[in-house]
């Protein structure tokens, strides 16, 4: 009887420990800036990995669907967002009265993924030939955004736009509607290999390489969160940042924890996307020489008033408002780039 009762209460003791380790974990609301594809994995990995549980975490990370991470960070509806640098400037500038204002926590993308892409039978080569050409874009891609940036930088005169849904863009740079189009590399350059354009025909004019020091996307936190659960953003970024380390070196491995939380991934164009963003966007001489997800202020405020001019914000982009670092890891914990 006495064997039983011990039993029992050991029973209710586990369980009860149990239920205070779920209550403690902080629940978070993340929203990526579009579907699960290869750089979402960086995200989903450490969801996957329980590295957000570990950290006393519970981390749900969503998809895109309608609204961007900016609007839905600032809605209320959501804790944290990966976003556009330009775009969450442009949200501060055009919106000062607004009670919710994210706030970028952490660099991701230090060097922006934007470029323009055209097919070498266009006679495109170089920037300068860009003048007086067609170019389609989204109305709200990060690249045609800052193209007036990308213009001045590279003495590009006058160009006529074409704006289409983003599943289109592509689509009508293969069959010749267009002379160009601005993107994200990663995104536009698979897209078109998918269309049947071989890697080795299309032009890739990358803003970075062209004048452009624009950063690209950041981790966006909500002011709310980071006033009142102050230790759960810290304990998410190590999380995250313990988790994308992992993927950065084992990309293969960062997709299949994607794949496990969305069926629907393609593995194999997945893993190719992640691989380029890396190269392209994430592991950056500027990531190098500053550091992965930190920023310099001097090149935070030159890409304000750029942002200012280019975007016609309606005030001038407060800079130090738009940025957080002092959530960061150690530097130690931000060491997350391969050795070279």
């Amino acid at each position: 009887m006495r064997k039983r009762f011990f039993l029992q209460a050991a029973a209710a003791a586990m369980a009860m420990t149990w239920g205070h380790a779920q209550a403690a974990e902080t629940p978070l609301k993340f929203q990526l800036d579009w579907r699960f594809e290869g750089p979402a994995a960086l995200f989903v990995h450490p969801e996957q990995k329980g590295y957000f549980k570990q950290a006393g975490l519970d981390v749900n990370v969503e998809a895109a669907s309608g609204a961007g991470a900016i609007q839905r960070v600032a809605s209320g509806t959501h804790d944290l967002g990966f976003a556009d640098l330009a775009a969450l400037m442009e949200f501060h500038a055009n919106n000062p009265d607004a009670p919710i204002k994210p706030v970028a926590i952490m660099v991701i993308y230090n060097t922006t993924p934007a470029s323009v892409m055209a097919l070498k039978k266009s006679g495109i080569t170089k920037a300068s030939d860009l003048t007086g050409k067609k170019l389609g874009a989204p109305i709200f891609d990060a690249g045609r955004r800052t193209f007036p940036i990308f213009a001045q930088a590279n003495g590009v005169g006058d160009v006529q736009w074409s704006t289409m849904d983003p599943q289109l863009r592509e689509t009508m740079l293969a069959r010749g509607d267009l002379d160009a189009v601005t993107g994200y590399t990663f995104t536009s350059l698979l897209n078109l290999e998918a269309r049947g354009i071989k890697r080795e025909d299309v032009v890739v004019l990358p803003y970075a390489t062209h004048g452009v020091q624009l950063y690209g996307n950041v981790i966006i936190a909500s002011p709310k969160l980071i006033a009142e659960k102050p230790e759960a953003v810290r304990a998410f970024l190590k999380a995250f940042a313990r988790g994308a380390k992992e993927g950065i070196a084992n990309p293969e491995a960062a997709i299949a924890s994607m794949k496990a939380k969305d069926g629907l991934v393609n593995a194999p164009l997945e893993v190719k996307r992640l691989k380029l963003t890396i190269e392209t966007a994430i592991d950056s001489a500027g990531a190098r020489a500053e550091g992965f997800g930190q920023l310099r202020t001097e090149r935070l405020q030159a890409m304000a008033e750029q942002v200012s001019k280019a975007y016609a914000t309606k005030n001038p982009v407060p800079a130090r408002a738009v940025w957080n670092g002092s959530f960061l890891p150690s530097a130690a914990e931000l060491d997350i780039l391969p050795k070279r």
